[in-house]
């Protein structure tokens, strides 16, 4: 017997549950969704991969299944929205597989896909709309979606939704928002922004965390290798690599150009590897991770824009080649293995000026990461992140490069224009560089 029925689930949610193999919920789930379903607005932090999607996506069906009428051409009934493609596309791939057969319609809208295709989908109506800020944004301009009917918002990942600079966009779509609404934020971290977003857009919600915001699955062996630089980084992944060829193994780069071009080195000598970042289109995005998922090729090099939105449960190995400059990144890094209740290895490559970011990833973590291989640098003997970068690591912000944005939070927080000097030219040189991030 499914101990989902315990939560006041409808019926043919249960049997669907039941179908897809899922009949036991996870701590997330069993305190959020009778919540949820009582119509509590409800803050939701939990570790990546203990079920955060059905702990909001599970109330939200039953609730609408419940409510008579199909939608209005071009109006929405319920909004998710999440701040990258993969994201959206896997939270719409797991509702779906629970709205088959039901009258509830759940449809995507993200960028780098037909927007004329979207806009013809949108004036059918429909239940759930699960997007990206900036695309709907766009369809809102251009009057093709009605958001007044929206009861049901829910923003998951809401912390890299920050971070990425969405917090304008949002701004623009909550007044357009039907009300009164429910309205569910859910993340792994909790900066003190996403305070101030729940007081802002939640109202008296119901807290729920089942982990300390910053911790890793319990599962996850975190191990650090140190190292010199760039070629040694190189041969310690070639050598982690050929010692399990068959397993899947994500790893990570802080930059675009740095992910392709390790993903084509790799690829020369051998290995079944592809890559997914910003200068990907959809589509090669979409058939890079189908392929990891089926094992077709199994070493996947990404930027963060994959540190979120990937859910296989197959992922034995995640490897940072680069460490994030955002610690809250390296959270959900290692949050794409140990899923679902299985195993899984996080290992972190670590040069002398790097040292810095890890420091700050422990704190976050509230642990040391044990060492795998190499020696930990002493403070006296390495170069200051500052110097390497011209930039300290301890600031927080959208310019980074590897927070999994655009750069869209640092064209806002920065002026367009500066007085000339030789500094203000050494940053106009630099801003290429932050813009290779995911």
């Amino acid at each position: 017997m499914s101990e989902f029925t315990t939560l006041g689930l409808a019926p043919s949610l249960i049997e669907a549950l039941t179908r897809n193999g899922l009949t036991q919920p996870t701590p997330i789930q069993t305190r959020a969704i009778p919540l949820a379903l009582a119509g509590r607005d409800v803050l939701g932090l939990a570790q990546t991969g203990t079920g955060k999607t059905l702990a909001f996506g599970l109330p939200l069906i039953d609730r609408l299944l419940a409510e008579p009428g199909k939608p209005a051409p071009k109006t929405v009934k319920a909004l998710i929205l999440a701040p990258t493609r993969e994201l959206v596309n896997q939270i719409a791939e797991n509702l779906k597989t629970l709205t088959n057969g039901s009258p509830v319609k759940v449809a995507t809208v993200v960028g780098g896909q037909s927007i004329n295709r979207q806009i013809g989908l949108l004036q059918k109506g429909n239940d759930i709309l699960v997007a990206t800020p900036g695309r709907l944004i766009d369809l809102m301009d251009r009057r093709a979606v009605d958001l007044s009917t929206v009861k049901h918002l829910v923003l998951d990942e809401a912390d890299q939704m920050l971070d990425m600079g969405f917090i304008h966009a949002l701004r623009r779509i909550a007044p357009k928002l039907g009300t009164p609404r429910q309205t569910m934020l859910f993340s792994a971290t909790m900066p003190k922004q996403m305070e101030e977003l729940s007081r802002a857009y939640l109202v008296n919600p119901e807290r729920v965390q089942v982990t300390p915001p910053g911790k890793a699955a319990d599962k996850v062996t975190q191990t650090v290798h140190y190292m010199d630089g760039k070629t040694a980084k190189g041969d310690k992944l070639r050598e982690i690599l050929s010692a399990d060829m068959k397993a899947l193994t994500l790893v990570f780069s802080r930059t675009k150009h740095g992910a392709e071009k390790l993903m084509k080195g790799l690829v020369a000598d051998g290995y079944n590897a592809a890559s997914i970042h910003g200068n990907k289109s959809q589509g090669q995005r979409d058939r890079a991770i189908k392929a990891f998922r089926e094992g077709t090729i199994n070493v996947l090099v990404a930027t963060d824009v994959a540190a979120r939105g990937i859910d296989i449960p197959g992922v034995s190995y995640v490897i940072n080649f680069d460490l994030p400059e955002v610690p809250d990144a390296y959270v959900h890094r290692i949050g794409r293995t140990a899923r679902a209740g299985r195993e899984g290895e996080a290992m972190s490559f670590c040069t002398p000026e790097d040292v810095d970011l890890l420091v700050q990833i422990e704190k976050l973590m509230k642990i040391e990461i044990p060492t795998a291989s190499g020696e930990r640098p002493n403070a006296a003997n390495r170069p200051s992140v500052r110097n390497q970068r011209g930039r300290s690591a301890g600031k927080s912000g959208g310019g980074r490069r590897g927070n999994g944005g655009n750069g869209s939070a640092q064209k806002q927080s920065k002026p367009q224009s500066a007085a000339p000097g030789a500094n203000n030219g050494q940053a106009k040189r630099r801003r290429p560089r932050r813009r290779t991030a995911a």
